[in-house]
């Protein structure tokens, strides 16, 4: 059982409902339904009796809630007792973010930090997961959301997003391969993949291209170095005709009227998103900032519906 989850069950039952702890911890109230049915299966136990006027905890629950919450007070104690013999908060805290993250993603874990820290001042640069890496081992950045987990044990990490990747075309040709589930990956056979150069994220290309080759797709030309795919990018190529690019389903661009954006039947593309910091930091504002994101549990496509 997880830290993230006793705070997800104490919520819910303070709350007494799934829609106002899921608004009080700033997640969907489906995520939050899935992670209490995951923990009384973990446990073996029926740990909410939910109706239509809330949820309110069993025998079994209200146990578990006096133990969750000498556990998290004992936890919240014990990062207060270790936050004295470590470097305060204040200055600047650097962070690296990709392309195409979820626009609340960072609005309640910046707002937290701000009310715990206000000496800190953020600053956010966007740079490539390689080059997220090298700013990390280098000092030049204190957090980044990259599209890989690192290899290693000089880097700490923890998982944030995950999107299931939906694809753009052209309307005509979107019309045509579109089934009632969404477009199957292997009707895109014949269109070229507007893609991002392998050098910015190579696990996240290799695992994606192989996907994509493993349903007969042809990849097209390789993305010239430096190239950021942003949404005009997209755009273009995909009007163009020919092409099909990825985004997620709460992408926050405005489509063209000649492009259609579809979920893929099955949902085959998944992209995950980690935050990431130098293993053994010892500044506290930055421990709050991860913790914030943390505490959110990995976000996931509202419709269940992901470039570089």
């Amino acid at each position: 059982m997880e830290l993230r989850e006793m705070r997800a069950f104490v919520t819910v039952v303070e709350e007494g409902g799934l829609s106002a702890a899921a608004r009080r911890l700033h997640i969907s109230q489906p995520a939050l339904s899935q992670t209490m049915n995951a923990l009384e299966r973990e446990l073996g136990v029926r740990l909410l009796v939910r109706s239509s006027t809330g949820v309110r905890a069993t025998e079994a629950g209200m146990t578990l809630l006096s133990e969750a919450r000498a556990v998290l007070a004992r936890y919240d104690r014990a990062l207060s007792a270790v936050a004295r013999h470590t470097a305060a908060g204040g200055g600047v805290l650097r962070l690296g973010i990709p392309l195409e993250l979820p626009g609340d993603l960072l609005s309640a874990p910046l707002a937290e930090l701000a009310g715990a820290y206000p000496a800190t001042r953020v600053q956010v640069s966007h740079l490539s997961t390689a080059a997220q890496f090298e700013a990390l081992r280098g000092g030049g950045i204190e957090v980044g959301l990259v599209r890989e987990r690192p290899v290693g044990h000089d880097l700490d990490a923890v998982l944030v997003v995950e999107e299931h990747l939906g694809v753009l075309l052209a309307a005509d040709q979107a019309a045509r391969i579109t089934g009632p589930d969404g477009i199957a990956l292997d009707a895109l056979a014949g269109y070229n993949w507007v893609g991002f150069p392998r050098s910015g994220s190579p696990a996240w290309y290799d695992e994606l291209t192989a996907i994509l080759r493993s349903h007969g797709l042809d990849l097209g030309p390789t993305a010239p170095e430096g190239q950021e795919l942003i949404a005009e990018v997209k755009f273009a190529a995909v009007t163009g005709g020919g092409g099909f690019a990825l985004a997620p389903a709460d992408w926050s661009q405005n489509l063209p009227d000649t492009v259609v954006w579809s979920p893929l039947a099955g949902h085959p593309l998944v992209r995950r998103t980690w935050a990431v910091w130098p293993a053994g930091s010892h500044r506290r504002d930055l421990a709050r900032f991860v913790l914030a994101l943390d505490e959110q549990g990995p976000r996931r496509s509202a419709r269940e519906d992901g470039g570089g």
